[in-house]
C-alpha cells in the first residue's frame, strides 16, 4: 500500500472511529507499527490530526475570531446556556469562563435574585452591564484577544484568592481518553486554576468539540463535577463518556 493510500485510509478511520491505535491499524494491515506511527507523525506535522500515545485522534478545527464564532452553533450554546442558568441559587459566587458559549449563558442569567458573577472576560463583563440583580468581578491580566480573556500571573493570583460556588467553563475539545482541551497553553493553565478555586465545574460542550482534542490539556475528564450537552444527540456519542460515569445533562 502507498504511504499516500495509507494516510487516507487513517483520515477515513478518524472521521469513522475518532480515534487511530497504531498497534492495531499496523496489525490489519501487516505492516510494522514503526509504518503507522511515521505516518501519524507526518500527518501530524500537516495539521492533519493530533498524535498521542499510542495513536492519533482528530485534531479539533482552528476556531475564528471571537467576532465569528458568535453565529456559530448560536442555538446550541443558547439552549445550554439556559440549562446552566436554572444551576444558579441567590448568594451564589459563580465563575464565567470567556468564549461564545458561556456569552450566550451571562445573556439569560436568572434576573429576580442576587449573586455574584466573577470573571476573566471583558466580553462577558460587558454582556452584564445592564443586569439588575449581578454583582460583577472583572479579573485583570494579560488579554488574550483570541479568547478575549486574561491570563499570566496576575489572573492567577486573583483567581486563587476566590472560592467560587459553580465554574462554568468552556473548552475547544474533549476526548473519553484525553480529557478536557484547549488551544493556548496558558489558557490551560488558567481553566485549571478556576476549577482548583470552585466548589463545582460545569463544562458547557456544543456536539462539535466531542471526540475531539486540542494541543494543551485542561484536566482529565474525572475531575469536572459534569458535562452539559445539547440534547438528542446520539446514544454512541454519549456512550464513552457515560461509560466513564461522567454526570451528563442534556440542554
Amino acid at each position: 500500500m502507498l504511504t499516500s493510500q495509507r494516510k487516507n485510509l487513517i483520515a477515513q478511520r478518524l472521521g469513522r472511529d475518532g480515534e487511530i491505535v497504531a498497534k492495531t491499524l499496523a496489525m490489519e494491515l501487516a505492516l510494522s507499527e514503526d509504518t503507522i506511527r511515521r505516518d501519524l507523525r507526518e500527518m501530524a506535522a500537516e495539521g492533519l490530526l493530533k498524535r498521542v500515545h499510542g495513536g492519533a485522534l482528530p485534531l479539533a478545527p482552528p476556531l475564528p475570531d471571537f467576532a465569528a464564532r458568535l453565529s456559530v452553533a448560536a442555538d446550541e450554546k443558547a439552549a445550554l446556556g439556559a440549562c446552566a442558568a436554572e444551576i444558579i441559587e441567590p448568594g451564589h459566587v459563580i465563575f464565567l469562563d470567556g468564549g461564545t458559549t458561556t456569552a450566550a449563558l451571562a445573556r439569560v442569567l436568572p434576573r429576580t435574585f442576587a449573586f455574584t458573577v466573577v470573571t476573566h472576560s471583558p466580553t462577558i463583563a460587558c454582556e452584564l452591564e445592564r443586569h439588575p440583580t449581578a454583582d460583577v468581578v472583572l479579573i485583570g491580566g494579560r488579554l488574550y484577544k483570541h479568547s478575549m480573556v486574561t491570563t499570566g500571573a496576575a489572573a492567577l493570583d486573583a483567581i486563587r484568592g476566590l472560592r467560587a460556588d459553580i465554574y462554568f467553563m468552556g473548552v475547544t475539545a474533549v476526548h473519553p481518553t484525553h480529557g478536557l482541551t484547549t488551544g493556548d497553553m496558558e489558557e490551560a493553565a488558567t481553566k485549571r486554576a478556576i476549577a482548583e478555586n470552585a466548589a463545582v465545574t460545569q463544562v458547557l460542550l456544543t456536539r462539535e468539540k466531542l471526540g475531539r482534542a486540542s494541543p494543551w490539556k485542561i484536566m482529565p475528564l474525572a475531575r469536572p463535577t459534569g458535562l452539559i450537552v445539547p440534547a438528542g444527540l446520539p446514544p454512541e456519542l454519549l456512550a464513552p463518556y457515560r461509560d466513564l460515569d461522567v454526570e451528563i445533562t442534556e440542554a
